[in-house]
C-alpha cells in the first residue's frame, strides 16, 4: 500500500513538474526539452562514464598496493628432516604485503589518457550536438504549430463568412428574392467549411501533441505557445553561404566532433608506435610466515613472524622482439585509420556547406515567396472586398462572392505557409551561425 501511495505521489509530481501557467515560448520549449529529453539524458551519462574512464587510465600511473593472507593444513606421511618418512600434520601461516610500480611502459599510459581525454571531449561535443538536434526538432515542431494555428483561423473566418451568407440568404429567401436552391447551395458551403475547419482543428491537435511529446510532457492538455510578434516575423538580410559557413566550420559540433576523432587517430598511431618500446617496472613488497609440524616443538608465533620477516625488491624488462608482426600491423591500421578520418573530416565539412547552401538558397526562396504572398493576399482580401460590395447591392451573384472569397481565403493561407517557412529558414541561418534558436 505504501508503495502504491508513493508511485501515484510520484506521477502527481511528474505531472506538475510539467505544468505552466499561461503558453510557452519557444525558448522555454527548448530549456525544457533539454532538461528531459531522454536522448540527451543519454548523452549527458555517456560524458559521465568517459570522465570515469578518464579517471582510471591517469590512476595508471600510481603504484599498485596488495596485501594476502595465507593458511595451510597438511596431513598424512610426508618426508622428515632425516630423510625419512612419517605421520605428521603440519599448518603453516603466511602474510604478505607487495607492491608494483609503472616506471616504463613504452608511453602507453601517457597516450592511453591522452586517448582517455580526447574520448570525453568527443563525448561532450556529442551531447552538444544532441542538443542542437533537440534544438532544431522543437523549433520545427514550433512553427508547425504557429502555421496550423493560422491556416485554423482562416478555416474559422471562412466558417464566419458562410454562417452569414447563410443567414442573409435565408432572409432574402423569405422576401423571395432569392431562391431554394441558392440557400441549399449555401449551406452545403457552410458544411463544407465547418469540415474543413475540423480537420485543420484536429490538425494543431496533432502538432500540438507531437511537441509535448518532444518535451516529455504526460499530456498536451492545456498546452499552448506564444505567437511570435510581427516583427519578429519580418525578412531580414541573409548573409552570403560563405559567410555562413566560415563561421559554422568553428562552432558546430558535428565539426568540432571530426576535429577530435581526428586526433584521437593521430594519438593512436602514437601509442601503436609505443609498443615497440621496451617496459620496465619496479616491484617490491615484504612478508612473513608462522610453521608448526606435530612431533615437532614450535617457536612462538611471534618470534617465528619476527625471524621469518622478509622483503623483495625488483626490477622486471620487457623487450618486445618478435610479435609475429602483430605490433607492425596495428600500426599500419592505425594510419589508415588517420587517413581515413582525415577524408571523414573533410567530407562533414563539404557535406555541413552543402547543407549551408542549401538553407541559404531555401531561405532567399521562403523570403521571395513570402513577399509575393503577402502581395498576393492584399490583392485577393481587396478584391473579395469589392465583390462582397457588389453582392450586397445585387451587382454580383453568390457564386462569384464565393469564387471571390475562396481566392481571399486561399492567398491568406499559402501567405501564412510562407510566413513561418521564411521565419523558420531565417531563423535556421543564424542557428548555422552559432546564434540561439528564438522568434
Amino acid at each position: 500500500m505504501r508503495r502504491m501511495i508513493l508511485a501515484v505521489a510520484a506521477l502527481v509530481l511528474a505531472a506538475g513538474a510539467g505544468a505552466q501557467e499561461g503558453p510557452w515560448t519557444l525558448s522555454q520549449c527548448i530549456d525544457y526539452a533539454l532538461d528531459h529529453n531522454i536522448t540527451v539524458q543519454q548523452n549527458e551519462l555517456n560524458t559521465a562514464q568517459r570522465e570515469i574512464e578518464l579517471n582510471t587510465a591517469e590512476a595508471r600511473r600510481l603504484p599498485s598496493l596488495s596485501g594476502s593472507a595465507s593458511q595451510n593444513f597438511s596431513f598424512g606421511r610426508g618426508l622428515t628432516a632425516d630423510n625419512t618418512y612419517a605421520n605428521t600434520n603440519t599448518t603453516s601461516t603466511g602474510f604478505s604485503l607487495g607492491s608494483d610500480v609503472p616506471l616504463f611502459q613504452g608511453f602507453q599510459i601517457k597516450n592511453n589518457i591522452a586517448l582517455s581525454k580526447l574520448n570525453l571531449a568527443a563525448a561532450t561535443v556529442d551531447l552538444e550536438k544532441a542538443r542542437d538536434d533537440i534544438r532544431v526538432a522543437v523549433a520545427q515542431a514550433y512553427v508547425q504549430i504557429l502555421y496550423d494555428k493560422e491556416i485554423l483561423d482562416v478555416a474559422l473566418r471562412q466558417v464566419d463568412i458562410d454562417s452569414l451568407q447563410v443567414d442573409r440568404l435565408e432572409e432574402m429567401a423569405r422576401l423571395g428574392r432569392a431562391s431554394g436552391a441558392e440557400v441549399a447551395a449555401q449551406k452545403a458551403t457552410l458544411a463544407q467549411s465547418r469540415s474543413t475547419a475540423v480537420q485543420a482543428e484536429g490538425t494543431l491537435s496533432l502538432a500540438l501533441l507531437e511537441l509535448t511529446q518532444l518535451l516529455e510532457l504526460p499530456s498536451p492538455e492545456g498546452f499552448d505557445v506564444v505567437v511570435p510578434s510581427e516583427e519578429s516575423l519580418l525578412p531580414g538580410l541573409l548573409p552570403l553561404p560563405e559567410d555562413i559557413y566560415a563561421e559554422a566550420v568553428s562552432v558546430k559540433p558535428a565539426i568540432e566532433a571530426e576535429r577530435i576523432r581526428l586526433d584521437y587517430a593521430k594519438t593512436n598511431i602514437d601509442l601503436a608506435k609505443g609498443a615497440f618500446l621496451p617496459s620496465l617496472s619496479l616491484s617490491g613488497g615484504i612478508g612473513s610466515n608462522y610453521y608448526t609440524s606435530s612431533g615437532l616443538g614450535s617457536a612462538k608465533f611471534i618470534d617465528q613472524m619476527k625471524n621469518n620477516f622478509s622483503q623483495y625488491l625488483g626490477l622486471s624488462l620487457s623487450v618486445p622482439i618478435f610479435t609475429r608482426f602483430s605490433n607492425r600491423n596495428n600500426l599500419r591500421s592505425a594510419e589508415l585509420s588517420y587517413r581515413n578520418q582525415e577524408l571523414q573530416l573533410e567530407n562533414v565539412k563539404k557535406s555541413l556547406y552543402k547543407e549551408i547552401q542549401q538553407a541559404y538558397y531555401n531561405a532567399v526562396a521562403s523570403q521571395e515567396k513570402y513577399r509575393s504572398s503577402e502581395e498576393a493576399a492584399r490583392s485577393a482580401e481587396e478584391a473579395f472586398r469589392l465583390t462582397s460590395a457588389k453582392y450586397e447591392i445585387g451587382q454580383a451573384n453568390i457564386t462569384e462572392f464565393n469564387e471571390a472569397k475562396a481566392r481571399y481565403l486561399e492567398a491568406a493561407s499559402n501567405c501564412a505557409r510562407a510566413r513561418y517557412e521564411q521565419l523558420y529558414q531565417s531563423r535556421l541561418i543564424d542557428f548555422y551561425r552559432g546564434r540561439p534558436l528564438t522568434f
